[in-house]
């Protein structure tokens, strides 16, 4: 949450700052700023964002795997930036496994991964096939939809509401404040008059989810977040705000990754005929395809660290203490690592991408992640006769971190509803 107003700097700086984002035509086209900050410098200091902003493969894996993830702002230092009115953000970010690092970090996601099992997500998977289904159902008679609005928003929102055993209903209330967290914690500047509208989402959310955990005492079900409530490790539980804490950052990531993926995906598939149609006819490729998409269509395009101590990386001392913006999206497409990497290859062979991370804190949702773009790929492939884009310009939200398109308008051949067994 770092203060923009720096002196005036060479202009070199100025071109090689991620604060270029904030321009809707870069964030269209990410790429060509991620190139240009890998050729020039793969560790390169931002006087802008006060950081090291890092951009190649090798050196972000080196900083995901031994910087530390306690980056939570003090709130002395929100204080100084006079952002006092964030400080119910870093008093969740305390208690996320996201943003712990050591002993605290091993702590909560031991405890959260023993009730988040690969035998939860492999349960959900008739749940995600019949909730695309039902998404798909609805719009196939009218031969257009917004992917976003009528499909990759709804989908995950839906699936996930049902993992956590909350109303289904819900899904929509809940995107609308995942949204709204997603915008401060993706972002490289916060605009002021969202900022208290946003905090309101985050204590609406916080005391939706209290309320929930208080219906499961009286009534348990097999949710999630009963699960996360009754999960134990070696004595170890979690208490009601770290459940809430970690109910939201699950919840941000279940909806925002995915959305994006989903609609920035269908969108480049769409922009190349021959990779939709190599698709439509070997649908046994989906889970490679998807791995491909997650690596050229990033849907986390950035995170920070902070050095634990002074560290020597890419020729650059890096002093202790100081933040590094690793950007994973620039990583992905680092051609040292993947041979053409701006091209897409459904079919690419070692692709060990960065979009879920690396090393401990390697997202832990990742197989429902995953299993939810492959559902959504071959349905949207196959479901959809012929599909084009009607945006000539399709828009991207302002977010930096959580790259998503604001919508994508598209047509295709109507006809009647298919089942899944049609």
């Amino acid at each position: 949450m770092p203060s923009l107003q720096s002196p005036a700097v060479d202009i070199n700086d100025a071109e090689l700052s991620l604060v270029q984002l904030l321009n809707p035509e870069v964030m269209a086209d990410p790429w060509k700023l991620y190139r240009t900050l890998r050729e020039h410098s793969p560790v390169h200091w931002d006087p802008y964002l006060h950081a090291w902003v890092v951009t190649g493969y090798s050196e972000v894996v080196t900083v995901l795997k031994y910087y530390s993830a306690d980056r939570t702002p003090r709130p002395e230092y929100l204080e100084e930036l006079g952002l006092s009115i964030l400080k119910p953000f870093a008093e969740m970010m305390q208690q996320q496994m996201l943003f712990r690092s050591g002993a605290a970090h091993t702590r909560l996601r031991a405890i959260c991964s023993s009730a988040f099992t690969s035998r939860r997500v492999e349960e959900m998977s008739s749940v995600i096939e019949s909730v695309c289904d039902g998404l798909i159902d609805k719009i196939i008679p009218t031969g257009r939809l917004d992917v976003i609005a009528d499909f990759a928003a709804p989908f995950p929102g839906i699936v996930t509401a049902k993992l956590f055993g909350v109303p289904e209903e819900d899904h929509h209330q809940l995107g609308i404040w995942t949204a709204d967290l997603a915008e401060v914690l993706g972002n490289v500047q916060h605009h002021p008059d969202r900022v208290t509208e946003i905090v309101q989402s985050l204590e609406d959310l916080k005391h939706y989810i209290a309320a929930r955990i208080e219906e499961q005492r009286r009534s348990p079900t097999t949710g999630l977040i009963h699960a996360l409530m009754t999960a134990q490790v070696d004595g170890n539980r979690l208490s009601d705000d770290e459940v809430i804490a970690n109910t939201i950052v699950t919840l941000i990531g279940g909806h925002e990754t995915t959305t994006n993926l989903i609609a920035s995906g269908f969108l480049r598939l769409l922009g190349e005929p021959e990779s939709l149609q190599q698709l439509l006819r070997n649908p046994e490729i989906i889970p490679s395809a998807v791995e491909e998409l997650l690596r050229l269509e990033s849907p986390v395009q950035n995170t920070v660290r902070i050095a634990p101590q002074e560290m020597q990386l890419g020729g650059k001392t890096i002093p202790e203490g100081s933040k590094v913006v690793v950007v994973l999206a620039a990583a992905n497409r680092d051609p040292d690592r993947f041979p053409d990497p701006d091209r897409m290859n459904l079919l690419r062979p070692d692709n060990r991408h960065l979009a879920f991370g690396w090393a401990s804190h390697f997202c832990f949702g990742a197989p429902l992640a995953r299993m939810q773009g492959q559902v959504a790929f071959r349905k949207l492939v196959s479901r959809l006769p012929r599909p084009a884009v009607i945006d000539q310009k399709p828009t991207w939200r302002s977010n930096a971190g959580l790259r998503g398109l604001t919508s994508l308008n598209i047509r295709f051949d109507p006809g009647q509803p298919i089942t899944a067994s049609a």
